[in-house]
């Protein structure tokens, strides 16, 4: 990992301009605060693609891997949409021995849960995401959701959560909902679908993007979709890393 340039300075980690995972770890820090911090996890092309093929790994490398691990280690809950958990093949997360003190420190887990946001739990509930985590998985769904899918997830050890009427799992809702549950460092990896939702909502704190140095064309989604906002939100821009073309930028809601 090369030269983090926070925007108020923009001073290398050491002469070298490495930084490690502590590094990381600090500069990516949750801020202290009392309520919930919901963080996003993207990566675009340069022509605004957040897939290619219906994935995101093709458009990554192993630095924006490195970033992805070390949110992971700081969250307390990963928060993904269904799609994506199809799409991407959602494991359990690991625990991890370089945050294993940090995590420890802060009174977390070993590992942040996974959380998986579905209306109609549509899922595979014999996979390990859901039979053998290290810590449970969540699946936050709405008070219409099909009874015996929601019977299905609890028989394969999931925590169910109601957070939105009928089929619609509400954002701000299943925002609290995890807080309420102790979970308030948030970390959301998509899809774009929900990334837009939590925009719509206006619960989103931070976005950390990577502007990956390539062109796809074709009709690719973009890192958010869904219902538009009628003002556009600002953002600040808190950090940036850059290493073979690919920027590591950190954005904050002001």
């Amino acid at each position: 990992m090369r030269r983090l340039f926070p925007v108020t300075d923009l001073t290398p980690a050491d002469d070298e301009g490495e930084w490690s995972l502590d590094h990381l770890a600090d500069a990516y820090s949750y801020p202290e605060q009392d309520g919930p911090w919901l963080r996003a996890n993207m990566v675009s092309t340069l022509d605004g693609a957040a897939q290619h093929d219906g994935r995101s790994q093709p458009i990554s490398c192993e630095s924006d891997m490195r970033i992805f691990g070390t949110l992971r280690g700081l969250a307390d809950v990963v928060v993904a949409g269904a799609e994506t958990v199809r799409l991407e093949g959602y494991r359990p997360a690991r625990a991890r021995e370089a945050f294993a003190a940090r995590r420890a420190a802060a009174g977390q887990g070993p590992a942040p849960a996974i959380a998986v946001v579905s209306g109609s739990l549509d899922l595979d509930f014999s996979l390990p995401l859901f039979v053998s985590p290290l810590v449970p998985t969540f699946v936050l769904t709405g008070n219409g959701a099909p009874a015996d899918r929601i019977e299905a997830a609890r028989k394969a050890g999931a925590e169910v959560v109601i957070a939105g009427e009928g089929s619609r799992v509400d954002p701000a809702r299943a925002v609290r909902e995890l807080a309420d549950r102790g979970l308030k460092r948030l970390l959301t990896e998509g899809g774009p679908r929900m990334l837009g939702q939590f925009v719509a909502a206006g619960v989103l704190d931070e976005l950390c993007l990577t502007l990956a140095p390539m062109l796809t064309a074709g009709d690719a989604q973009r890192i958010a979709g869904g219902p538009s906002v009628a003002v556009p939100e600002r953002f600040a821009l808190t950090s940036m890393l850059e290493e073979a073309g690919f920027l590591f930028t950190r954005y904050r809601r002001i």
